[in-house]
């Protein structure tokens, strides 16, 4: 993930106000039209009938969100938030600010569902509230994301949040509860629902064509600094291999707390990485540094060749985990998967 800033943005009152401003007229005053009736209670002529699914209330890490009707213009925060958007038809106005793909955020497995322009974040964790102010969202998608109580806070004042799901780390937001949050938000809940049907039946498909995936171990890493970032069940990376039917080995199950979307493995004890399976996600800038690992080339897991090194399309639609970006990862990284333990 992109780190975070190291200081935070201000935010100044006359954004706040613009927003507020705008905020209010999406719901009614001055072009409202008069349709000659006295308001109502529920239930009463003169009271609009509230849409299927509405209000919807959705729980998450910092309270509560409460959408009365379903919104349009839409900000996006979290690192995927953006896939189930655009699967669902409606264009993001913003996107993350986190940079795999740092022109839009969009992998290949969605970029050309983009019809438009859309403003690029600084950054996901830090979001820069007066750029998600300055499109007039009646939402902000936060699902995928790291952000902070105070960030939540700030952004909350501008538009309606949707934050990561309660009880999930920073980024480790599941991928069926965060596009059915998406999905009900915009009203298109069982449009959401044969989504995440879809990308679990890409998932099924592929443990079914390979039963030698079934109680073998997999670790997915990022090498960082010397050492190597393990990726938890929690986690994206993580959930992918074990939705192939891949488990962490016992050793570095052990040390998962739940906390965290990765385990830290020193370059002193790489062997907790030797499992049946080792996938590492390099760049350019890394792929040279792993090839050429002495240590690493040492592990029982790559004397094996069951060492697995995606490209980065194959690295992104695993960081991503969407409903449109698991049919792409699943179709490219299956093969190599069982080419490895073959």
């Amino acid at each position: 993930m992109s780190a975070p800033m190291s200081r935070r943005h201000l935010l100044s009152a006359s954004v706040l106000g613009a927003a507020g401003a705008a905020g209010l007229g999406a719901c009614g005053g001055p072009g409202t039209p008069d349709t000659g009736e006295t308001p109502g209670t529920p239930g009463t002529p003169g009271t609009p009938a509230a849409a299927p699914g509405f209000p919807f209330r959705y729980e998450h890490a910092f309270g509560e969100t409460v959408l009365d009707s379903p919104v349009s213009r839409v900000a996006v925060l979290g690192v995927a938030d953006a896939d189930p958007l655009l699967a669902l038809g409606v264009q993001p106005l913003t996107n993350t600010g986190y940079s795999f793909y740092p022109q839009q955020g969009l992998g290949p497995w969605a970029a050309d569902l983009l019809t438009g322009d859309l403003l690029k974040l600084t950054s996901d964790t830090q979001a820069n509230v007066e750029q998600v102010a300055s499109v007039r969202p009646d939402l902000v998608l936060a699902l995928v994301s790291g952000i902070d109580q105070d960030r939540y806070d700030q952004l909350s004042r501008v538009a309606p949040v949707l934050a990561r799901p309660a009880g999930s780390a920073p980024y480790a937001a599941d991928r069926t509860a965060t596009t059915l949050a998406v999905a009900r938000a915009l009203g298109r809940e069982e449009e959401g629902r044969r989504w995440c049907e879809a990308a679990d039946a890409a998932f099924t498909d592929a443990v079914a064509a390979h039963p030698e995936f079934s109680g073998r171990t997999a670790v997915v890493a990022l090498p960082y600094d010397g050492r190597y970032g393990v990726y938890s069940p929690q986690d994206a990376r993580g959930a992918f291999l074990g939705d192939l039917g891949f488990s962490l080995p016992p050793a570095l199950s052990a040390l998962d707390t739940g906390e965290s979307f990765f385990i830290d493995v020193s370059a002193e004890r790489l062997d907790l990485l030797d499992a049946d399976v080792l996938v590492v996600l390099t760049d350019d800038s890394t792929r040279a540094a792993v090839e050429e690992d002495r240590v690493l080339a040492d592990l029982p897991v790559v004397r094996r060749g069951a060492l697995v090194l995606p490209d980065l399309d194959v690295r992104g639609a695993m960081t991503y985990n969407s409903v449109l970006s698991v049919p792409y990862g699943v179709s490219r990284l299956v093969p190599d998967l069982a080419a490895a333990l073959a």
